[in-house]
């Protein structure tokens, strides 16, 4: 049997080039069987279609390259929930730009390794700078601020309440207040550090109030972690940074910012001054397969100096050896908990070269405007109603007169036929559909579309009930 040809390599471009053909061809024709945003027919369709495709896998001598790719990629195609899809708008899932997506081939092909210099010189030194490049973005009065690469926002706020908890070495554990609005890992991270179960200020507007959260560090007689959210999972909302910054300053405890979803605000001009405060943050989370439109994973944890990361050194003698950090050779086990690691900082760079700062701006802009955009059509129309006009890119929507039972299944519904996928907060009480608008391409008519297939849909049931 001839041994498979390697993507790396003086020879592996050739090699790729044609297997590369093959992939596009069949995300082409996954993608015209989908015919929509998602297969229609729910989980046990797509369980079926998904075993016959997959047949028996390490039978005999196996199929060869070019049929596996083709069949297999062909059938996540069909089969996925493309964010590229008008209709596609349930999650903080973004449809990734092209050129990222091709710049992902080049870092997979060239398979470096960021837990050693010698494993990827080039990506070392390519991580470096673009970290250095985004920190500046959320520090730029700061003359050294850095950024982590991390897997997205769950990781990066682990990794806020490490280095936040290594700052109280020897001191009283830190306990961590956060709202009640805050994304989950935040419990998680302190769980799975064992500090004490973090406080939930109670978020009745959506936001964390200042006076509750005075109260709250009133009432805590040591080191104290107030972690804010600009951009929530359920409707986009940003905590009141700056007085937030003075609450925490006055308390003498320390504020994290988990940014994941809003944190790319800053890219515009016209939407930065929503982050204003950012700033007073010992640390700030940022999550560009959010609102960056890159592949998973591209997440990183700001912070307004280096120095603050020294808490995570490690040293492990076959990748940092001391004579090679003397010698110049460039210490990595410091910049991540994990060790193997992929160069995810390639596509942020590519990205950022190619687009610029402006580039990226018109981008937040475009979705941003898009969202409020849907949130006026909403407005207008008699048979919905609109939950608040969108601080970022989310819209909460309901049928009008609806109960939640009926907005669940009127969801489930138009995600079953593969009509539209859409997502779900419960606020105030009540069941509400979500659209996170995160395709810059997104046209007015397809905004229209979208809500004509809420609303027929919602009058079908209710006939077909009566």
């Amino acid at each position: 049997m001839e041994m498979p040809a390697l993507a790396g390599g003086r020879h592996g471009a050739a090699e790729l080039r044609p297997l590369v053909e093959t992939v596009l061809a069949a995300l082409e024709e996954g993608a015209a069987a989908r015919g929509g945003p998602v297969p229609a027919g729910g989980p046990g369709e797509t369980a079926r279609r998904v075993a016959g495709a997959m047949g028996r896998p390490m039978q005999g001598h196996g199929t060869g390259a070019h049929e596996a790719l083709h069949t297999l990629v062909r059938e996540m195609a069909r089969g996925a929930a493309d964010p590229a899809d008008a209709y596609c708008a349930a999650h903080l899932h973004c449809p990734p730009l092209a050129l990222a997506a091709a710049a992902e081939l080049g870092a997979a092909a060239l398979n470096p390794s960021l837990d050693s210099w010698d494993q990827a010189p080039a990506a070392t030194e390519i991580e470096g700078r673009a970290a250095a490049v985004l920190g500046a973005l959320v520090y730029p009065d700061l003359p050294a601020p850095d950024a982590l690469m991390t897997t997205g926002g769950t990781e990066s706020n682990q990794l806020a309440l490490l280095l936040a908890r290594e700052r109280a070495a020897g001191g009283p554990r830190v306990q961590v207040v956060c709202g009640a609005n805050a994304h989950h890992s935040v419990q998680r991270a302190a769980w799975l550090l064992g500090l004490p179960k973090p406080i939930a200020v109670d978020t009745p507007a959506g936001v964390l109030d200042p006076a509750a959260v005075d109260a709250a560090l009133d009432e805590l007689p040591g080191r104290a972690l107030l972690v804010a959210t600009a951009g929530t999972t359920d409707t986009g909302a940003i905590d009141p940074l700056p007085q937030l910054a003075q609450t925490a300053a006055r308390h003498g405890a320390e504020l994290h910012v988990d940014a994941a979803y809003g944190g790319p605000l800053l890219f515009s001009r016209h939407e930065a001054g929503k982050l204003d405060g950012l700033q007073s943050a010992v640390s700030v989370t940022l999550d560009l397969h959010k609102l960056g439109w890159q592949p998973v994973a591209a997440g990183l944890l700001a912070v307004p100096d280096g120095a603050a990361l020294r808490p995570l050194g490690h040293q492990a003698d076959y990748l940092n050896a001391a004579d090679d950090t003397e010698a110049g050779m460039p210490d990595l086990l410091g910049r991540s908990l994990r060790t193997t690691r992929r160069p995810d900082v390639l596509k942020i760079a590519v990205t950022l070269r190619a687009l610029g700062r402006e580039g990226m701006a018109a981008l937040v802009d475009a979705v941003c405007g898009h969202a409020r955009e849907l949130a006026a059509a909403v407005e207008r129309h008699p048979d919905l109603e609109l939950y608040a006009q969108p601080t970022i890119s989310t819209v909460l929507f309901r049928p009008a007169g609806a109960g939640d039972e009926q907005v669940a299944a009127l969801r489930r519904e138009l995600m079953y036929e593969g009509r539209a996928v859409l997502g779900r907060a419960t606020v105030d009480g009540r069941l509400w559909l979500k659209a996170t608008l995160l395709n810059p391409h997104i046209r007015p008519q397809d905004l229209d579309a979208l809500l004509r297939l809420v609303t027929d849909a919602h009058t079908r049931r209710a006939q077909e009930l009566s």
